[in-house]
This record gives C-alpha cells, sequence and structure tokens, in this order.
C-alpha cells in the first residue's frame, strides 16, 4: 500500500483593482510562494497623475498607459482576469464576477475612488471630471472644440462663452488643468486661428477653501496662486458653486450670487469611493466614512475580517495622524507593498508592524517652468521645483517605453511649445458643424439626431 501524500495548495490571493495599490501589490507578490489573481475592469494600468496632460492634449492615452499582463509577466505566480467583481462572501472566502466565482485567502481591494458632485449627479453632464481614460478624452474633445466653435461664431457674446473655461475645485488636478488650459490659449494655439484671439480666452478657477491647493503649506499655495495669475488665469477661492445648468455656472462668494456663461466647465472638486465600499460595509459589517471609503485596522485590515484588505483610496487610514491619508498614488503604493509583505510574513507565522505611511513630498505643477515642491524639510517653487516634478513623474510611469516616450515628448513640447496629441476625437466631430435655432453649434451624429457640442 502505498501512502499519498496531498499536496498543499498554494495560499490564494485576489486583488481586485489595478491601480497604483492593487498594481504593487501584485508585483511584490511576485516571488512569495503564493498564486495571485489580478482583476480590473480594464486590461491597463493608468498613471492618473498625468491624465491632465491627455486632456489637453499634450500626451496620448498609451503614452500613461501600461497594460498588465505586460507588466506583471515576469511573475509566473500571476493571473490577471479582466472583469468587475460585483459581490464577495467572506464566509466562503469568495469574491463573484459576472460570470464567474473566485475563492480566495487573503483578498486586497483597490478599486480606488469615482467623482463626487456632492449630492448634484446631474451637474456630471456639464462638467466632466477627470478619472479615467474616456473622461480625459472628453475634456480634450470639449477643449478643442471650444477653439474650433468660437473661430465659427460671428456673436461676440456667444463666442466669449466658448472661450470661458471654468474650472471647479482648486487641488492639484484643478490647478494643473488651469495652467495647461491658460498655455494653451496664450501660447500654444495663439498663432493658429485666424477669427479669433486665442489670448481672449478666460480661464476662471474656483476654490470653495480660503486657498489654493489646501494641503499644501501656506506659502506654496501663495505662490500657486501668484503663478496661475502670471499664467493668465482667475483665480477665485471662498468660492462655492450652487448650480451648473445650460452653459451658466452659479457661483455664491459671501453673500454676493454671480453667474458666469462658460460652454467649457471642468469638474475638480471632491471624490467618492467606489461601489467596493457599500459591498465590503454590507458584507462584513465595515464601517465607512462620508465619502464612501473603508475604515480599516491599523494593519489595513477590515474588523473581524484579518485576510480582507482595503489599500489606496478606498481605505480610510486615520491611525497615524489621526486623519484619513491623502488619496495620492505613494499611499497606495505603500500600502500596496506592506500588505504583499505582511501576507508574507503571515505565511511564515510572523508578523509585521501597523502600517506607517513614509510622506516624501507633495508637487503639483503649474504651467512652463512654475511648480511647487514641499519635501517637510524643505519647501520651493519655481523652475527647480518644476524639473523636479518633471524627474519625479518620469520615475514613477511604471514601464521604460512610457518613460523614454514622455521623456522625449516633454523636450520636444518644451522647446517647441507645441502640443503632438490635440485631436478631436468620439462620435462628435466638427467636420459637418451646424447651428440650431438658438444659435448652438451642434454636430449631426450617425443616427441622424443632433447632439449640442
Amino acid at each position: 500500500m502505498v501512502n499519498a501524500v496531498e499536496k498543499q495548495s498554494p495560499h490564494r490571493v485576489v486583488i481586485v483593482g489595478g491601480g497604483f495599490g492593487g498594481l504593487y501589490a501584485a508585483k511584490s507578490l511576485g516571488s512569495v510562494p503564493v498564486e495571485v489573481t489580478l482583476i480590473d475592469k480594464r486590461n491597463f494600468h493608468l498613471f492618473q497623475p498625468l491624465l491632465y496632460q491627455v486632456a489637453t492634449g499634450t500626451l496620448s492615452p498609451a503614452d500613461i498607459s501600461s497594460p498588465l499582463r505586460a507588466v506583471l509577466s515576469r511573475n509566473k505566480n500571476t493571473k490577471v482576469l479582466m472583469g468587475e467583481v460585483v459581490d464577495i462572501d467572506p464566509e466562503q472566502r469568495k469574491v463573484t464576477l459576472q460570470n464567474q466565482d473566485l475563492h480566495y485567502d487573503s483578498l486586497i481591494v483597490a478599486t480606488g475612488v469615482k467623482h463626487s458632485y456632492f449630492g448634484k449627479d446631474e451637474w456630471s453632464e456639464f462638467a466632466p471630471g477627470l478619472k479615467t481614460v474616456e473622461d480625459a478624452l472628453e475634456m480634450r474633445r470639449r477643449i478643442f472644440v471650444a477653439f474650433e466653435a468660437a473661430e465659427k461664431e460671428t456673436d461676440p457674446e456667444k463666442r466669449r462663452a466658448w472661450l470661458t473655461f471654468v474650472i471647479v475645485g482648486g487641488g492639484p488636478t484643478g490647478v494643473e488643468l488651469a495652467g495647461a488650459i491658460a498655455e494653451l490659449a496664450y501660447s500654444t494655439l495663439k498663432k493658429d486661428f485666424r477669427n479669433i484671439d486665442t489670448a481672449e480666452a478666460k480661464i476662471l478657477l474656483l476654490e470653495g477653501m480660503d486657498r489654493l491647493l489646501p494641503p499644501y503649506a501656506t506659502e506654496l499655495s501663495t505662490k500657486a496662486t501668484t503663478s496661475l495669475q502670471q499664467l493668465g488665469v482667475t483665480v477665485q477661492t471662498k468660492t462655492l458653486v450652487t448650480n451648473i445648468a445650460d452653459d451658466i455656472v452659479t457661483m455664491k462668494q459671501g453673500d454676493e450670487v454671480t453667474q458666469i456663461a462658460a460652454k467649457t466647465i471642468l469638474w475638480a472638486a471632491g471624490v467618492k469611493a467606489s461601489a467596493m465600499g457599500e459591498i465590503l460595509a454590507k458584507r462584513t459589517g465595515a464601517q465607512i466614512d462620508r465619502a464612501g471609503r473603508v475604515i480599516v485596522e491599523p494593519d489595513l485590515s477590515i474588523p473581524d475580517h484579518p485576510n480582507i484588505f482595503v489599500v489606496g483610496d478606498l481605505a480610510n487610514f486615520s491611525h497615524q495622524n489621526s486623519k484619513p491619508l491623502p488619496g495620492v498614488a505613494p499611499v497606495a503604493m505603500q500600502e500596496g507593498q506592506y500588505v504583499a509583505a505582511l501576507i508574507k510574513q503571515r505565511l511564515q507565522a510572523k508578523t509585521l508592524p501597523p502600517f506607517n505611511y513614509f510622506d516624501r513630498g507633495s508637487l503639483a505643477v503649474i504651467g512652463r517652468n512654475a511648480a511647487v515642491v514641499d519635501f517637510g524639510f524643505v519647501k520651493f517653487s519655481g523652475f527647480l521645483a518644476w524639473l523636479t516634478w518633471v524627474f519625479v513623474h518620469i520615475y514613477f510611469l511604471i514601464e521604460f517605453d512610457n518613460k523614454l516616450v514622455v521623456l522625449l515628448q516633454w523636450g520636444w513640447n518644451y522647446w517647441t511649445r507645441k502640443r503632438g496629441a490635440r485631436l478631436i476625437t468620439g462620435e462628435e466631430s466638427l467636420l459637418t458643424v451646424g447651428v440650431d435655432n438658438q444659435g448652438d453649434f451642434y454636430t449631426p451624429t450617425n443616427s441622424n439626431s443632433a447632439v449640442k457640442v
């Protein structure tokens, strides 16, 4: 009689989300004796910090995207699935996709956040946010359509509306968008049109707090405001948007309520957790905050579920400074790496100290030769800050070819002041623009219906 020795199956780690948190966890588990499955709705990792450059025609989507399978191809223990998790079962230790179930021993959820319009979701039609490639392409379409439509408009008032750009939200995304659009209008496009002077464009940046870049040091916020104003951006702080409809932005500053006509309104003001936050709360009893983020333990696990971890923007980690860590890429990267290390240690019957985020600093770019950098021990702005911003972002791009392409593209743009990705794409184009009875430009679609630009 032969005694059969049952081979122990490897520890199964399922990662939901291929953003910074999920990808860095997967990469860190590549040499660990576990079986990893990474699930994402997309087949690529997106470098979100540079999305605004896609939206303003500096870079193309492929320049800041990396196929997940290619990035993880050397991890022989890792499988990538393109799909969407719609439910989890902590008791059975399984996640449910639209067409299959997967069992796990450890679960890492890193599905991030989406736009929040603070209960005014109807504003999304008029003011797109910036979280996905599609968002960036839609922003790019609206920005460049505005200049094309203004070139054809003969009514001065309507032309002013086409050349008015309102950005809601004075955080890093809003600041970067405002600076990039100002450079477009006042420099890049200045010689490209014949009927309009693009320098007549009005770029308005609205922020509800008393200063731009609230998480940054006050002196850097002041320098950012000054740099934007020098570029030609109108900055309004302590300003709340109360309505967006029919190309009109209604805003309140103190007791004064004003309206401005703008054909291009961009949203950079708020975020809320992905739907996975509510699913986790429902299935595990975890608490979520007002933004829908999951409140996690010091080791990033969910209370009473030590094998379920939440990392990145979806996690509310408040154990370090009694306030949640910021929703930035370095936080997600470090959290993903920590959970991977913790899983490895647990397999060896060891443990790790609680997660501790090491803040290497914050950076925000304003425009050509202008940025602000806060490294904690030193704060600076101007050309050196801009150069630092450039090389930090090049360094954190995932693949070498992305690093090389972006570096060459930025170098070319710097010397020529040209942007090669100024494409208007999508079903709506301006090849056959018409004018409706109200004088608004529209584009006929393939279905013979008219969609206003």
